[in-house]
């Protein structure tokens, strides 16, 4: 397989406000895009979109291409779950959204301490065992945003386990709290090929500071920013595949162009990077990846990920960002919580794949936005 994969996290939506409403026509307009130039990889999850993104990939793959054409990831969000009762029931229903017999890729969903010590009470390995022995998925991994010692603990204990899906992105290639680096060496050396998810930070990548901005289009003046950031996640030798989760289709014509013949990123090329790398982290505040698991948990339906983002474009451009920070902040308020509403009762900071500080965060927010 090509090494791009089609993330189906942040599909076009008819409706901004509401993350069900997917645009199925321009699901459909992308998808024929990708496996018109030979990219045959989707990844979706019940979470994604609230469980229309594996509707979407049901109305646009499955019932417009054969089912040997494409492959198809989807995961067990324990989170999502009480017991291991609802394992069945919660794969069944994935079936039925998507649409087809089996599943290609199927992981535990986002382990970390508590969600593994939660795997390891339920029997979640073992469930997905019975899986693949029942023909119903074909491989079994996991997805994971923790430290690397952990998954070194894990994937010891349980070397049925063949692939690992990281947040691997240059920004956090040597971050202390993801361990980019550490995790995908501890996957290399269980011999676990290694599938990337947010190369692009959730698009923090794609808005850098002009300064490193330039630095790339100095070198490659035809190369998009977001395709440095793709590129060196898809360098690594042991990578096998990198999710990109595209929302509309001039992401999608970039992406499939610089991927559809891959090259890795020379000693010059990470060179760059590296310089970009310290530019970035002193303009970057929140690094929040907009993945908007904290928004589903927060009783008071505070826009968690989008406030995050008006503030670090509030600190990245100053006085020039202020006016349009409060019109879009205000308009957000209309119909969700403010950031002072916020209850701290930590439901958030539970759910976060970053493990920040989110409520410290929103008073943050409230300070620079509500004064």
């Amino acid at each position: 397989m090509k090494k791009l994969g089609f993330g189906l996290m942040r599909l076009p939506l008819v409706n901004p406000d509401d993350t069900t409403s997917v645009d199925i026509e321009a699901v459909k307009q992308m998808a024929d895009m990708f496996m018109a130039k030979g990219f045959t990889y989707f990844d979706t999850a019940t979470p994604y979109h609230r469980g229309q993104s594996e509707v979407a990939f049901r109305e646009a793959l499955v019932k417009r291409y054969p089912r040997n054409s494409y492959t198809i990831t989807d995961k067990l969000s324990l989170f999502m779950l009480k017991g291991e009762e609802d394992f069945q029931p919660f794969f069944d229903a994935q079936l039925e959204r998507l649409g087809v017999e089996y599943v290609d890729y199927y992981w535990l969903h986002g382990l970390g301490g508590p969600s593994y010590r939660q795997a390891e009470e339920q029997h979640a390995f073992a469930f997905i065992q019975k899986l693949k022995a029942e023909g119903k998925v074909k491989h079994i991994g996991l997805s994971y945003h923790d430290k690397a010692a952990l998954l070194d603990e894990i994937l010891t204990k349980h070397p049925e386990m063949e692939y690992v899906q990281l947040q691997l992105n240059y920004l956090d290639w040597e971050d202390p709290m993801v361990e980019s680096r550490k995790c995908y060496e501890v996957a290399t050396k269980h011999r676990k090929p290694v599938i990337v998810m947010e190369p692009v930070k959730g698009g923090s990548l794609v808005n850098i500071p002009e300064e490193a901005v330039r630095l790339y289009q100095n070198y490659a003046p035809d190369m998009s920013v977001a395709s440095w950031a793709i590129r060196f996640a898809a360098s690594p030798d042991n990578v096998m595949m990198v999710l990109s989760g595209m929302s509309s289709q001039e992401q999608m014509v970039d992406n499939t162009g610089y991927m559809a013949s891959f090259h890795a990123l020379n000693r010059q090329e990470l060179s760059i990077v590296e310089q970009a790398v310290e530019i970035i982290k002193g303009a970057i505040t929140i690094s929040c990846t907009a993945c908007r698991y904290c928004v589903d948990e927060c009783p008071m339906h505070i826009a968690i990920p989008d406030y995050f983002a008006i503030y670090n474009n509030l600190k990245q451009f100053g006085a020039r960002q202020g006016i349009v920070a409060s019109t879009y902040y205000g308009n957000l308020m209309q119909t969700h919580g403010k950031a002072s509403d916020c209850l701290k009762c930590g439901k958030c900071e539970k759910r976060c794949p970053q493990h920040l500080p989110i409520r410290q965060y929103l008073e943050d927010v409230a300070g620079a936005l509500e004064g």
